[in-house]
């Protein structure tokens, strides 16, 4: 987890749960997250007002989403929306070819006109009664920067006629900065007119930004505003965008280059929380239980199993988008392994997924870290987006190899290396809980002196820095701060070696700064992991740096990450790492990735895989009946001295699981639907070791009443 300052917990606003979902409420799809975000004012064949009334008559909280470069706008680009199409607003590629969304919806340069269209947008959706507006996914592909109005922009923010990116490093980061202040403009525009056209309503309509972590961004070369918006006044928040298909990217480790999707999910959470813990902005995680590419059933739930565990293992974060698309979820028909034929979801899988999405609205916050050493981070920045393309002088970061030969040789061995943001460095909070910062300028550089003052002052004051780079590829010279105005620094981490009052001398690696100490390593962080067995110096420096230098305790090396969090044990155990050991959890538990919810006296989790516990050893009662796990969402809980009734809602056409603790054996149960029919296709078995009680039924989303009685 990061190991910085923790988000402060936001104030109960009964908006912990959520989906996004284009479609009007169905009863198939019935989810009974807190609130329904409906997505785009024209998707779903319009309709819009109707699709927020579909939602809300059910009980839903509704909140608003849309794409801010890209969505459903085919009325602004073909010219039925002010009688001039604007196609020059499309984000176009070196070859000329715009880089299309879907028909007729290119990638957008968010020019003044497309500005003005997305505040009538989001005006509808006010008039409409949301209580929020989220701008998803502000993307500028690398790759583009080649279009009209592109070059317009340019010239209105650098004063000199456009250079293509491609002729220099320079115009590659040049480029690359003003498609990051667009987009951050684009969204300050916006949201400002959202609170002040909401305010005049007499509501305050809240603002967030549904992203992708800065590591997948910058993994899949786009450039995007990310951790300035932490910052933007009247940004309430972000949708901590990880899921399969982002954490699935194939990255290098040993050697090797696979998809190693828990790894690459626990540092995405971990770097949007880092981007918002000195804030306190709110943060939602977002998992899917399946992803945008075509997979077999038996993929999705193994991904889903993997980013679901990563999400958990942050115990500061306890609000969650539950799925996007839930009608692609419950609707959609996908392949399974070995088969040919397309199949709607797995009822069992159903039920696993539905009781992992409830058991979100009962997550509690909590105060508990995952095991393992804590206090070495690595430092990121959203520069790190600004040196993806294309390549210059034949200097290459495959697969991100430059931040991932930092973070992967530590994170496979049980350390749970957290990240910090640059742009976070003068507050307060950032560093506090840093021992060891570990960073690199090979795929990133600093914006502005300021972060050297405070890293300097930081390691003076007994902080360890351990700095990774050869300081050779070609974006080291762009004309930037640290070579312009006076200074002539030929790379940016001369600044930084001046701050700390330190003169490199050749072969030496470790310097002593006031209380505090830098380790300079002359490598390139991506030597560490494009070859196999190139990790073991940098991991005995790291080591030698938080025992001795930083004094900070004994680092633990081991193969897995654990976390007690009320009465959820969360649990991943890596392969790659240190030893192939299981671990063995101690029970009486309920295993929450089984359909079937079995009590285990022990659960054993190998190299590869995750588990998700409910500890029956930490139940606060066992005379007190109440729902410990269950397929559905429970509500009107009445609790009597032999008696126990509740209502329980999931969608239609899929197969409840519930385990209940109960003070004595029931001696009957009756579950009636909402027409008054009693169920008779029930499965129940007691469990006296724990008093606990597992009733199987059919869902209903208008409801199942429960009563037992003992």
């Amino acid at each position: 987890m990061t190991s910085h300052a923790q988000l402060k917990a936001p104030k109960p606003d009964g908006e912990k749960t959520a989906f996004q979902i284009a479609d009007a409420w169905a009863a198939d799809y019935d989810v009974r997250s807190d609130v329904a975000i409906v997505y785009g004012i024209n998707d779903a064949g319009g309709d819009f007002e109707g699709r927020v009334k579909s939602w809300r008559d059910k009980g839903y909280k509704v909140h608003f989403m849309t794409g801010i470069a890209w969505g459903e706008y085919q009325d602004y680009f073909t010219g039925k929306y002010d009688g001039k199409t604007h196609w020059e607003d499309g984000q176009v590629m070196k070859n000329g070819e715009t880089i299309w969304h879907g028909k007729d919806v290119p990638y957008v340069v968010p020019s003044a006109t497309y500005l003005t269209y997305m505040k009538e947008l989001v005006k509808r959706a006010i008039d409409a009664g949301v209580t929020a507006v989220h701008l998803e996914e502000p993307e500028f592909w690398a790759r583009a920067g080649y279009g009209p109005s592109f070059k317009k922009e340019w010239e209105k923010q650098y004063g000199f006629p456009w250079i293509a990116q491609d002729e220099s490093p320079e115009a590659t980061y040049l480029s690359s900065k003003l498609k990051y202040q667009l987009y951050f403009n684009a969204l300050k525009e916006v949201f400002a007119y959202v609170r002040s056209y909401s305010q005049s309503k007499g509501v305050t309509v809240k603002c967030y930004v549904p992203t992708h972590s800065l590591i997948n961004y910058s993994s899949w070369a786009i450039v995007s505003p990310e951790a300035s918006l932490a910052n933007l006044e009247g940004m309430d928040g972000y949708i901590a965008q990880v899921w399969t298909g982002t954490s699935r990217e194939p990255i290098h480790f040993n050697g090797v280059l696979k998809e190693r999707v828990f790894e690459n999910a626990f540092l995405e959470y971990g770097s949007m929380v880092s981007m918002t813990a000195p804030t306190g902005r709110k943060m939602f995680f977002l998992t899917d239980p399946i992803e945008d590419r075509r997979q077999t059933w038996d993929d999705y739930k193994r991904n889903y199993e993997a980013t679901f565990t990563a999400q958990l293992l942050y115990p500061m974060v306890a609000s969650y988008e539950v799925m996007p698309w839930p009608k692609r979820i419950y609707l959609g028909k996908f392949k399974m392994e070995n088969s040919n034929e397309t199949q709607p979801i797995p009822r069992t899988y159903a039920t696993q997924m539905q009781v992992m999405v409830n058991s979100l609205n009962d997550m509690p916050l909590s105060s508990n870290q995952v095991s393992g050493t804590k206090g070495i981070d690595i430092l990121l920045a959203n520069s790190m987006m600004f040196q993806r393309f294309p390549t210059h002088k034949g200097y290459e970061d495959p697969q991100l190899s430059n931040f991932y030969g930092m973070v992967m040789p530590l994170l496979k061995q049980g350390i749970p290396v957290g990240t910090v943001h640059m742009e976070n460095l003068g507050l307060d909070q950032t560093l506090k809980n840093t021992k060891v910062l570990i960073m690199s300028y090979a795929n990133m550089k600093p914006m502005s002196p300021v972060s050297h003052e405070v890293l300097a002052k930081w390691v003076k004051n007994g902080g360890v820095l351990v700095y990774v780079g050869r300081d050779q590829d070609p974006f080291q010279t762009v004309k930037e701060w640290w070579n312009t105005g006076g200074k002539t620094y030929k790379a940016p981490s001369e600044h930084l070696l001046e701050q700390l009052g330190i003169k490199e001398a050749s072969g030496k690696q470790s310097y002593a700064v006031g209380k505090g100490k830098l380790y300079l390593l002359r490598r390139d962080p991506k030597e560490l992991v494009l070859q196999a067995s190139q990790d073991a110096d940098f991991i005995s420096l790291v080591k030698n740096a938080y025992e001795t230098d930083a004094k900070a305790g004994k680092v633990i090396s081991k193969n897995h990450f654990l976390l007690q969090r009320g009465p959820y044990d969360i649990a991943a155990v890596l392969d790659e790492s240190v030893g192939d050991a299981p671990l063995r959890i101690q029970g009486p538990v309920v295993d929450l990735f089984d359909p079937a919810l079995p009590v285990l006296p022990e659960k054993v989790v190998k190299p590869g895989q995750q588990a998700y516990l409910y500890n029956l050893t930490r139940l606060k009662s066992k005379k007190e009946p109440v729902v410990l796990c269950a397929a559905s969402r429970v509500y009107e809980e009445k609790k009597g001295k032999t008696a126990y009734s509740f209502l329980t809602k999931s969608p239609s056409n899929t197969r409840n699981a519930m385990r209940m603790v109960l003070p004595a054996e029931p001696k009957t149960i009756t579950l009636t639907d909402a027409g008054g029919q009693k169920l008779t296709d029930v499965q129940t078995a007691w469990h006296k070791e724990t008093n606990t009680y597992l009733v199987q039924f059919e869902n209903d989303s208008k409801g199942i009443r429960v009563e037992v009685n003992w």
